[in-house]
């Protein structure tokens, strides 16, 4: 979701007191470049230039880790968002399109810069550890709660059909966004991503034009 290179593997130690950030950090790009499963400690140690020995410290396990990763990708992302320009807009419709067009400039270059963490690990992880599966469920429910606000504002001012919600809309946000992510990875090319992000703005003008 965030545009951030994955690093090469340093051999620099890191600084003392930011060998937990700096293992969280490497857990996003090593995660979302290769996968949760062929993401070994060992590398996610390289990557952020400190020991194993660092790691066990901070985290029992690469489970422990892939749980703070998760909240961690949270926090990263929440700046980004609440400063992005179309939160200035008067209108809440213009900032649900201006939201969709921010999600629209950020898919660009390698796969691993724009797909999004947590929707990557749980893909592999939600069968095999309830800890992951739920840490992932509350970032993803997270940024829906988050964008819910100007939705519902939206459907005050607009009106919608009765069935619709602002939090079911803003699941649906998600579902088309990581769908996105997944079909860029079958082409190796965000151009598939953009096309399906862009159909959800089309959605949006739909619901709430003229009735």
């Amino acid at each position: 979701m965030t545009t951030t290179r994955t690093p090469a593997a340093s051999k620099t130690r890191a600084p003392r007191g930011s060998a937990r950030a700096a293992l969280i950090a490497a857990a996003h790009a090593t995660v979302r470049r290769q996968g949760y499963a062929a993401t070994s400690v060992d590398e996610i140690c390289a990557v952020a230039g400190v020991t194993k020995g660092a790691f066990f410290h901070h985290f029992e396990s690469k489970e422990a880790l892939g749980v703070a990763a998760a909240e961690g990708w949270t926090e990263r992302a929440r700046p980004m968002f609440e400063l992005a320009p179309h939160n200035r807009l008067d209108d809440p419709l213009d900032r649900l399109l201006g939201h969709i067009d921010f999600r629209l400039a950020m898919l660009d270059g390698p796969t691993e810069d724009y797909t999004c963490f947590v929707g990557t690990m749980v893909q592999e992880a939600y069968a095999t550890s309830d800890r992951i599966r739920a840490a992932c469920e509350a970032s993803i429910n997270a940024y829906c709660e988050a964008l819910a606000p100007d939705i519902q504002a939206a459907m005050d001012k607009y009106g919608v059909p009765d069935d619709v919600t602002a939090i079911g809309l803003a699941q649906h946000f998600q579902s088309v966004l990581q769908g996105a992510f997944v079909l860029a990875k079958t082409t190796n090319d965000p151009a598939i991503a953009r096309g399906t992000v862009t159909h959800l703005k089309r959605y949006v003008r739909m619901l709430f034009g003229p009735k």
